[in-house]
């Protein structure tokens, strides 16, 4: 699988594990980075996205967990609803700074805004994932949380950066694997969360899917209905 960004630094030693129900693996995103941490780690899958409908925007007092938790839910749920068998692998990443959810900038001036919030802060990003198998109707919800320190931007820095475009449909307009020297994660916390899927929970949560995922009572022909988070 092939795809046209930036190799990302940290592909070596990526944990793997086998998959839990013989069923092959789906993933539930377009996100060319999802695909690249998959395919670094020996992952063999296909690619289904799930319908835009799936993101249905932010509810009242909604926490960032919360928010990456039930997009992760939705997205998978959108997808075994076309299938009788397959593991769905869904994810779903904001950053949050100051009580603020950022997720993917709109425009360039949005991005600026985001970057402007984060610069010289301490921030967090949060990954929900979600393991569905369509074939048992069970899955398993999950949320990583990563914390991030962004050096204070220069002016220059910052023009420089959003002129890359690198920023485009990127949770906090920033890309950690961008290699940018103003990013560092704090804690030892999972590089790979930042970039779209905690590589590292996601072997976890296959490892003991059997024991963790739960019977899912719905149907799920009808993936707009079958949300336990909703608003």
């Amino acid at each position: 699988m092939s795809n046209s960004i930036n190799p990302i630094p940290l592909l070596n030693d990526l944990p793997k594990a086998s998959l839990p129900t013989g069923e092959r693996l789906i993933l539930a995103s377009g996100s060319p980075r999802r695909s690249q941490l998959l395919t670094a780690a020996g992952y063999e899958f296909s690619v289904q996205v799930a319908g835009e409908e799936a993101e249905c925007g932010m509810c009242s007092r909604e926490t960032a967990p919360e928010l990456v938790a039930r997009y992760a839910y939705r997205k998978a749920a959108d997808v075994v609803a076309r299938y009788q068998s397959g593991l769905v692998l869904a994810a779903d990443t904001v950053a949050s700074c100051l009580g603020q959810i950022l997720g993917k900038p709109r425009d360039i001036e949005h991005a600026e805004s985001m970057l402007r919030t984060l610069s010289g802060r301490k921030h967090d990003v949060y990954t929900g994932v979600c393991l569905w198998s369509a074939e048992l109707n069970r899955c398993v919800v999950d949320v990583v949380r990563t914390e991030l320190e962004m050096s204070p931007l220069s002016e220059e820095m910052l023009e420089n950066y959003l002129d890359s475009m690198l920023w485009e449909g990127k949770a906090g307009a920033f890309g950690y694997q961008d290699g940018n020297d103003w990013l560092k994660v704090v804690n030892e916390g999972s590089e790979s969360n930042v970039v779209g899927l905690p590589m590292e929970r996601l072997a976890e949560l296959l490892e003991n899917f059997a024991e963790i995922a739960e019977t899912v009572n719905i149907d799920t022909n009808r993936p707009d209905t079958v949300d336990p988070t909703s608003c």
